[in-house]
């Protein structure tokens, strides 16, 4: 489906962050047949966009927590058969090593317990040549949630996680959102 319309069908609450996201995606320039893993489903609103962008996706949380109705949504745009969810947790991971080309978190860094841990199992879990993207709030975008979560964790950095590990790092900023691009360091 269509990019655009496919945020005409799903609204405000996908189409809010959708366009900076898409670019993140577009930027990446991941081969079709990538192997792609969604961290924290939530809405689905990061595995539906990246079935817009033709990859097939893996997508999960801890067992128990999904909260959000993704599969309505992915529904509603027909991308439903893209997307495989499957209940896990970031600090143990159910997958074989080496499995994934890239690996998605959007706005679920915050809420992992043990983030040394879930970025030992990212690295785990990620290809030799993969690619790391975690999208974390800005102080505006905590703002923003806090208007309708009051609770709402505050900002994380990731690079306050990431600093001793053997990454590249390129940062994407915007208002609301910035994406932290992880490629692996390879010495040949």
């Amino acid at each position: 489906m269509d990019f655009s319309k496919a945020k005409g069908i799903l609204g405000d609450k996908f189409s809010r962050d959708a366009d900076f996201l898409s670019s993140v995606v577009s930027k990446l320039k991941l081969v079709k047949k990538s192997k792609v893993l969604d961290v924290g489903t939530g809405r689905g609103h990061m595995a539906i966009l990246l079935t817009l962008h033709g990859y097939q996706v893996i997508t999960g949380e801890p067992e128990g927590a999904n909260w959000g109705d993704w599969k309505t949504l992915a529904k509603k745009v027909s991308v439903e058969d893209m997307i495989t969810f499957k209940p896990f947790n970031a600090e143990k991971m159910p997958f074989e090593d080496a499995s994934f080309d890239a690996i998605f978190l959007y706005t679920s860094f915050h809420h992992i317990g043990n983030k040394k841990l879930a970025l030992s199992e990212f690295l785990r879990v990620m290809k030799p040549k993969g690619t790391l993207i975690i999208i974390e709030l800005t102080e505006e975008g905590v703002e923003v949630v806090r208007k309708r979560w009051r609770g709402h964790p505050d900002v994380v950095d990731p690079k306050v996680y990431t600093k001793d590990l053997a990454f590249e790092e390129k940062v994407i900023e915007s208002k609301y959102l910035n994406a932290y691009i992880y490629s692996r360091i390879i010495n040949e």
